[in-house]
């Protein structure tokens, strides 16, 4: 069995991830901060909330909004989902990203972009979590 993607899928992909890897380079040139979301989300809503952090976060927002008015594809797997499984899964990556002390966004695209052992370690977790999940889902559940 094979994969077939559709080139323009992978050329929003490539866009998307030029643009994740743009964000984060910015935000550690400028503010000398890491692009780690479920840590700006934290800090926004503590005690030492900035403006630039909710800046940061509106625009995680409005650049998803401004995408579907331009014309892409809400990802198909979202419009399929249950809002109280989307809370849930939610529910559960919050805790995850607590109990690894950082997020996909820090670990995954920061960390391993500066070969921090941690960050490799966590986005391997990570995904494979991820992978155990698909499998269940697809194989034992027989949803998809």
């Amino acid at each position: 069995m094979s994969i077939v993607i559709e080139p323009a899928v992978l050329e929003q992909a490539l866009a998307g991830g030029v643009l994740i890897g743009i964000a984060a380079a910015g935000l550690l040139l400028v503010n000398s901060r890491i692009a780690g979301i479920s840590g700006i989300l934290a800090d926004a809503t503590g005690r030492q909330a900035s403006v630039w952090q909710w800046a940061f976060l509106l625009g995680l927002g409005l650049a998803g909004f401004a995408a579907t008015r331009l014309g892409h594809a809400v990802p198909p797997a979202l419009g399929q989902e249950s809002l109280p499984l989307l809370a849930v899964a939610g529910l559960l990556v919050g805790f995850g990203t607590r109990l690894s002390n950082g997020c996909t966004s820090g670990h995954g695209v920061c960390g391993i972009a500066q070969l921090n052992p941690r960050s490799l370690a966590a986005t391997a977790v990570f995904m494979l979590a991820a992978g155990i999940t698909v499998f269940v889902t697809r194989h034992v559940l027989g949803q998809g």
